[in-house]
C-alpha cells in the first residue's frame, strides 16, 4: 500500500488508538548522507507513524535557525533532489514501511521538473509532497500530477489564514493539511500559543474530513501529548534535528519518548 492509501491508513490506525499520528521531519544529508539514512531508519523502529523527508534548500524561508543550519550542512555535503529520492528508495529497501512525504522548496523542484519529480518520488517510494513556499493558487500542476499518481499534495494553513484561504486549501490539499501552530518560522518552543484550540476548532468546522497535521514549535513529549488531543497528526522537526547533531541514538531516544507520551 502506497500513496494516498498509505497516508489514509496511517491516520486511521492512529485514530483507532485514540491518538494523533507522529511524523518526524529529518533532512537527507545531515549531518552526513549515511547518518541521515541511519537516523530515519532508527526513528522508524521507534514506532513513529510517518515521515517528512527534508530536501535541503539554500533559502528555506519557513525554517528557523536549527533547520537552516542543518540543511546548509547537507548542501555542503553535496545533497541534491536526486540523492534525496535515492535515499527514500534505500530506506524502502531497508524495510522502512511508514508513509514518507518529500518536503522541499519550489525552486529545486522546478529545476528538476515538477512532473518528473512527482513521478520519480512515487517510483522511489514516497507517498506525498509538501512544498512550503507553494501557494495553492499556483499549485495546479502539482495538484494535477499528484492526483494522477495517487500521492498526497499538502498545503499549509496558519492562524492568519482567511476564510477564503481555508476553503481553497480544503479543496486543493490531499493526504492532509499542514497546520502551522504559530506565526513565524520553525523551531522548538517552550510553550505553544494559548489560542491554539480555538484556531483548530475554526479549521475543523471548515475543512471536512481532511486530516489536520500540526507543526512548528512542537519539541517535547508533553507538547506532543497536548497536540495529539487536538489534531490528527503532528510533525516534530527542529528538536529532532538538534538531537541528530549528537548522533543517531539521541534522535531515536527523543522520538521514542514522544511515541511513549502518546500512549
Amino acid at each position: 500500500m502506497r500513496g494516498l492509501d498509505a497516508i489514509g491508513a496511517m491516520f486511521a490506525a492512529a485514530k483507532g488508538q485514540n491518538r494523533a499520528a507522529f511524523l518526524p521531519y529529518f533532512p537527507i544529508g545531515y549531518p552526513t548522507h549515511d547518518a541521515s539514512i541511519e537516523t530515519i531508519a532508527a526513528l522508524a523502529q521507534t514506532g513513529v507513524d510517518g515521515f517528512e523527508i527534508g530536501i535541503p534548500f539554500s533559502d528555506p524561508l519557513a525554517d528557523g535557525a536549527v533547520i537552516q543550519a542543518a540543511t546548509q550542512i547537507a548542501l555542503d555535503n553535496g545533497t541534491t533532489v536526486r540523492k534525496c529520492l535515492d535515499a527514500v528508495r534505500e530506506l524502502r529497501a531497508r524495510g522502512v514501511e511508514q508513509p514518507m512525504l518529500m518536503m522541499g522548496y519550489l525552486n529545486p523542484l522546478i529545476a528538476y521538473g515538477i512532473e518528473r519529480f512527482v513521478v520519480d518520488a512515487k517510483a522511489a517510494g514516497a507517498d506525498g509532497v509538501i512544498v512550503p513556499d507553494l501557494p495553492p493558487e499556483e499549485g495546479a500542476q502539482f495538484v494535477e500530477v499528484c492526483a494522477r499518481e495517487n500521492i498526497g499534495m499538502v498545503f499549509f494553513l496558519a492562524p492568519t489564514s482567511s476564510a477564503d484561504r481555508i476553503a481553497l486549501v480544503a479543496r486543493a490539499a490531499t493526504g492532509f493539511i499542514y497546520v502551522v501552530a504559530l506565526t513565524g518560522v520553525t523551531g522548538a518552543r517552550t510553550e505553544l500559543p494559548v489560542d491554539l484550540a480555538a484556531f483548530i476548532a475554526r479549521l475543523k468546522a471548515s475543512v471536512g474530513a481532511t486530516p489536520l497535521v500540526m507543526g512548528f514549535g512542537i519539541s517535547t513529549p508533553e507538547q506532543a501529548r497536548m497536540v495529539s488531543e487536538q489534531v490528527d497528526g503532528f510533525i516534530v522537526g527542529s528538536a529532532l534535528v538538534r538531537a541528530g547533531k549528537d548522533g543517531v541514538a539521541a534522535a531515536r531516544d527523543l522520538a521514542a519518548a514522544m511515541v511513549a507520551a502518546l500512549d
